[in-house]
């Protein structure tokens, strides 16, 4: 079948980069002709515009231009991550022609027999992605399959004044399913029927990631940490455990940790897969470094983050019976430097992705 997935692709996050791979490279696998719609409106295309000012309060005459002035050398430093991600994109994505709006989509929608949105947080509506017509797949002729997979709310309700707007967008779905069990609760809820699958990056074994991983942290003994919140308690986890267990603390992420023995600021996909794989163990506040974790079988925490965006991480962990996972820096000793049974969640774990695979062949027929 030619399919075209959407989701939020291009977004220089590692998770996300990954997760779209993984969906395409398992749909590849399995004979379809898979390209991911390259959509990029304006709010998912300034991550490296030089002119942007995040805080409104700097965003005035002569305080503007200071602003800019003391912003740019990090920015200039930040073109390193930018063409990591770039490199991924170009040996890794296949994507279809550039789309700079819904606009331009609906106007001249890719072909195929059918369209898949997702994974990750496209209908999060906390985010403008959540309430873009394009991540509920209004475009394209009628009589086109639409189904998603393992979309994400990212959260246990819908943003106020969302309601109706989602409930309509679903409408054009053949088959819904969600990355989590708050997200078939939020389809109840809404008159819809949905099924819970894996994210993409189950779909594949650890040696398909392997194939992707480069050698970074090989032979090193370390803690990785996953913080792009810059998260005290994360810190206070981290040393706790790098000092118990004598080794050093390594980070990946925009951010500069100054308590990291090593900082993989603007290192790629193809790093984060290879450093959770080598690590003692990950601390992170991050859905897809807990994905990833399981997957290579380390040893992992959860620590809870201050934005309240918990649901993605508390469902999967309560999933496979590992809630003790999720922590924040007052955990006790007895569990911080207890191991994960990776016999207890593989047999779980192994079944939700045979049934998610069925899900997405029997949806796709």
């Amino acid at each position: 079948m030619n399919l075209r997935t959407i989701t939020c692709h291009d977004v220089y996050n590692h998770g996300a980069s990954l997760q779209a791979y993984a969906l395409q490279h398992y749909l590849q696998g399995e004979g379809h002709d898979a390209e991911i719609i390259h959509y990029k409106p304006d709010y998912l295309s300034r991550h490296f515009d030089f002119r942007l000012v995040a805080n409104p309060r700097f965003d005035k005459p002569l305080v503007k231009q200071l602003y800019l002035l003391a912003k740019l050398p990090g920015r200039l430093c930040s073109l390193k991550r930018k063409a990591s991600f770039d490199a991924f994109t170009a040996k890794y994505l296949r994507l279809t022609r550039r789309y700079n709006s819904i606009a331009e989509l609906s106007g001249d929608a890719p072909k195929a027999d059918a369209y898949i949105a997702g994974s990750d947080q496209i209908w999060n509506t906390t985010f403008r992605n959540g309430t873009d017509p394009a991540f509920y797949l209004d475009f394209g002729e009628p009589q086109v399959k639409r189904i998603s997979y393992a979309a994400s709310f990212a959260t246990d309700a819908l943003a106020e004044g969302t309601e109706d707007f989602v409930k309509a967008g679903l409408a054009h779905f053949n088959s819904i399913s969600v990355r989590e069990s708050s997200g078939v609760k939020l389809l109840q809820a809404l008159g819809y029927e949905g099924t819970r699958v894996v994210d993409p990056v189950f779909l594949l074994t650890a040696k398909q990631w392997d194939e992707v991983a480069n050698h970074e942290g090989e032979g090193e003994d370390y803690i990785l940490v996953y913080d792009f919140m810059n998260d005290p308690s994360i810190r206070a986890v981290a040393q706790r455990l790098a000092l118990h267990y004598g080794c050093k603390i390594v980070s990946i992420g925009g951010r500069k940790l100054g308590y990291a023995h090593k900082c993989y600021r603007h290192h790629g996909p193809e790093t984060f897969v290879s450093l959770i794989k080598n690590a003692r163990c990950v601390v992170s506040n991050s859905f897809h470094g807990t994905a990833f974790s399981m997957i290579y079988g380390r040893d992992f925490f959860v620590v809870n983050r201050t934005d309240g965006l918990n649901t993605r991480m508390r469902d999967v962990l309560s999933h496979y019976g590992i809630i003790d996972r999720l922590i924040d820096s007052t955990v006790s000793d007895s569990t911080l430097f207890s191991s994960i049974s990776s016999e207890k969640i593989a047999p779980i774990l192994s079944n939700d992705i045979e049934f998610s695979k069925r899900w997405l062949a029997i949806n796709l027929k």
